[in-house]
């Protein structure tokens, strides 16, 4: 029973997590129009360390363990400061399509990853749950291209925030088993924020100037798709594993489609709402387990008859 609790719970805080990821594009598309990629970046994460840091003093978490702090420190740099900035920078230079060509490799990297680093089992239906997901994440990018090209800038940045994604990802399990998650994503905000720190002058500049909706929509994508969406992914991490947990990602571009149409007034097309299903089909295989056969019942072995002696009308 406590174990089908902790699963529950474990699927509750993905869902969080992927639900807030999905609305984080929304905000984006308000904030970036007011805020340049480093500025809006670094306002997120001082936003989202802000808040963690007010629920850390409150719950005194304290300072995480010596053995956790590698983990933190590389998952901070990599997926809170170094791929949040080159995401939206390479998304810049090339078309939906490619961009989601490039950048849903991700989940894919962390399960090889996770197998090489973390022992993490590939089970058939995690694989075929990806290949599914990953076909649908691409449909969806190429239903919602602009046709605008892409450049090997852009490319190359795509596939470096895939890579930078996956790394923090498999970075970050480790120090999970010895530190709190809030502790993981608090820290983990902190060292982001000071990556990011060489753009503080354009954030001051561009604060200055920007209308109150978009710096509103910076500060909901750090309360809210950083501190909350990424404590509860920490959550869910910390009790399954990490391919599992970059598997569940793909049901984003699905929740991107919904959300942009009920909030934006996109009508999705067919190609569209197809990609948006075989995501979350993706989804729900990876995140499936195989049914155990009953086994089947002893049975006594027969008597066997025994051995009569030979007569003369016998065969030789």
């Amino acid at each position: 029973m406590n174990h089908r609790r902790t699963e529950l719970l474990a699927a509750g805080a993905a869902t969080v997590t992927v639900i807030l990821w999905a609305s984080a594009f929304v905000s984006i598309r308000s904030a970036g129009a007011a805020y340049s990629l480093g500025a809006l970046a670094l306002g997120r994460l001082l936003s989202g360390a802000l808040a963690l840091g007010v629920i850390c003093l409150i719950r005194r978490e304290g300072l995480p363990p010596r053995s956790a702090w590698r983990g933190i420190a590389v998952s901070g740099v990599l997926w809170f400061g170094f791929y949040m900035v080159v995401l939206n920078w390479g998304e810049q230079q090339v078309d939906a399509g490619t961009a989601a060509l490039v950048v849903n490799i991700g989940p894919i990297l962390i399960a090889l990853l996770g197998a090489r680093l973390l022992g993490d089992a590939m089970p058939p239906r995690l694989l075929a749950g990806m290949a599914v997901s990953f076909a649908g994440a691409v449909t969806v990018g190429l239903s919602m291209s602009d046709d605008g090209g892409a450049s090997v800038l852009g490319v190359i940045l795509c596939l470096l925030a895939a890579i930078a994604y996956a790394g923090g990802v498999v970075a970050q399990k480790p120090a999970l088993g010895s530190a709190t998650p809030l502790q993981v994503t608090t820290f983990g905000c902190f060292t982001g924020a000071v990556v990011c720190l060489p753009f503080a002058g354009q954030l001051v500049s561009e604060a200055a100037d920007a209308p109150a909706s978009a710096t509103l929509n910076m500060v909901y994508l750090g309360v809210f798709p950083t501190a909350l969406a990424f404590t509860t992914w920490a959550y869910a991490l910390a009790r399954t594993t990490a391919s599992r947990m970059g598997a569940t990602t793909y049901a984003v571009p699905a929740l991107v489609v919904l959300m942009s149409w009920l909030a934006l007034g996109e009508v999705p097309g067919l190609l569209t709402l197809a990609g948006g299903t075989l995501c979350l089909a993706g989804v729900a295989v990876s995140r499936s387990r195989a049914r155990r056969t009953a086994a089947a019942p002893v049975t006594a072995p027969e008597p066997q008859p025994q051995p009569q002696p030979e007569s003369a009308s016998d065969p030789a």
